[in-house]
């Protein structure tokens, strides 16, 4: 799987910290759309899909939650746990986001604007996919 966890460089000093963000440098894609879910209660898991040609970023900018990547054949669980770690979800990988701290803020930047037909939402389906 080519997803890892992606540390960026904290820029602050005696007023507080700041991290820079862009596209084509730090992440490695044009952004095109922004989201964030917050609010997400305990047990509750989010994402359970996956892209057929968006890339996905993910950044926990408060808490901390846990995401789950899957190729088919391999899953690998990311805890994000700084607003300086980030995870790139490449297209055709199965994510799961989970294990949500009360205080999360999970910021999602992505390549593409919102297409409904860009989901693959059935694991089945993403796994016959995939074997094409």
């Amino acid at each position: 799987m080519s997803s890892h966890i992606k540390e960026f460089k904290v820029l602050g000093d005696d007023r507080g910290q700041l991290v820079a963000l862009e596209g084509n440098i730090d992440i490695p894609f044009s952004i095109k759309r922004v989201f964030y879910i917050y609010g997400t209660q305990d047990g509750v898991l989010r994402g359970n899909h996956a892209h057929y040609k968006a890339n996905q970023f993910l950044i926990v900018i408060n808490g901390s939650c846990k995401i789950t990547l899957d190729d088919g054949l391999k899953k690998e669980t990311f805890l994000l746990d700084k607003p300086n770690l980030g995870l790139c979800q490449p297209p055709m990988i199965w994510g799961t986001m989970h294990a949500f701290s009360s205080d999360c803020v999970l910021l999602v930047l992505a390549d593409d604007i919102y297409k409904e037909e860009d989901y693959i939402r059935d694991y089945d389906t993403f796994l016959e996919v995939i074997k094409k």
